[in-house]
């Protein structure tokens, strides 16, 4: 398995409470497909640079889990199909090794 994240856009209007389930759906689609959860934050809502659908901000979500990378490609067809869904993006999480400075 490898280490992924995510930062998926949704609509502004949501309530928070509309945005805990959906990550709460999406966390469940994740497990279900034999996957684990490492972290997730709630960015809030900020304000983009370029209109999207006619919005001038969204509310941030971001995920980091460990899947299968085919995976991942069923994650973001479930989130495009989904209309609370402005964008998303899942990457390949880059672990970086710090080196011991020397004196």
């Amino acid at each position: 398995m490898k280490t992924y994240e995510s930062v998926i856009i949704v609509k502004p209007q949501l309530s928070d409470t509309e945005v805990g389930n959906f990550v709460t759906k999406v966390k469940e689609l994740i497990t279900k497909n034999g996957g684990e959860v490492t972290s997730e934050e709630k960015l809030g809502r900020r304000k983009f640079t370029h209109e999207i659908n006619h919005l001038r901000d969204g509310f941030y979500l971001y995920l980091k889990f460990k899947a299968e990378p085919k995976f991942v490609k069923t994650l973001e067809e479930t989130l495009k199909l989904n209309d609370n869904v402005l964008r998303s993006m899942t990457m390949v999480a880059l672990e970086i090794k710090a080196k011991p400075v020397v004196k």
